[in-house]
């Protein structure tokens, strides 16, 4: 049987990244072959949750390629059917609302129109600040796009931050496989 190839590409979510990178860890050891991309400002911008530098050596460690950082270097994903699925963990509002209107100004989304023109799957883990409020409507319109799959999600402070949603990284193997197989992992709002 050949072994997945995946496009993990990371958005500016820095409060995520040890969890998604985890998710790619995993994968990788379950040999799911994978391409890294990471957003310009997922690559390059220093937070408190760490340097890029760490991150982008760890995300290389783990995959074992370089990464890709750059709109042109993204362009030729679909062209050279590159991969069987690309995974956005995480997939913040901005990324979300540049998806859904079909804006491809950064790697990530580039990677995205790129690979949807081979009619493969796109898998959306959602964190974001504003999932229920203006990114509402892109979440929705995505929900009804062809090749489009999320990630199960939930609020993850409705006290303090009522609009805010963050994917259940632990489930994106899972919603990957489903994804593969044409079906959105259910339910998709989780408690």
């Amino acid at each position: 049987m050949r072994a997945i190839k995946a496009g993990f590409a990371m958005c500016g979510s820095f409060c995520t990244f040890d969890r998604a990178i985890e998710q790619m860890r995993i994968l990788k050891e379950k040999g799911v072959d994978i391409i890294p991309i990471m957003s310009e400002n997922a690559a390059f911008t220093d937070t408190r949750f760490g340097t890029s530098e760490h991150f982008r050596n760890l995300v290389r460690d783990i995959t074992g390629k370089d990464i890709i950082t750059e709109i042109k270097a993204a362009e030729p994903i679909g062209p050279k059917k590159m991969m069987d699925i690309l995974i956005v963990a995480p997939c913040t509002g901005n990324t979300l609302g540049k998806i859904a209107m079909g804006i491809n100004d950064t790697c990530v989304t580039m990677a995205v129109k790129s690979h949807l023109r081979n009619g493969r799957p796109v898998l959306l883990n959602v964190s974001t600040n504003d999932a229920l409020g203006a990114c509402a409507k892109n979440i929705g319109f995505l929900l009804n796009c062809k090749n489009i799959y999320f990630v199960p999600m939930r609020q993850d402070d409705p006290i303090k931050k009522p609009r805010s949603i963050v994917s259940d990284f632990t489930k994106i193997e899972e919603a990957m496989h489903s994804a593969l197989d044409g079906i959105q992992i259910q339910p998709i709002i989780t408690q």
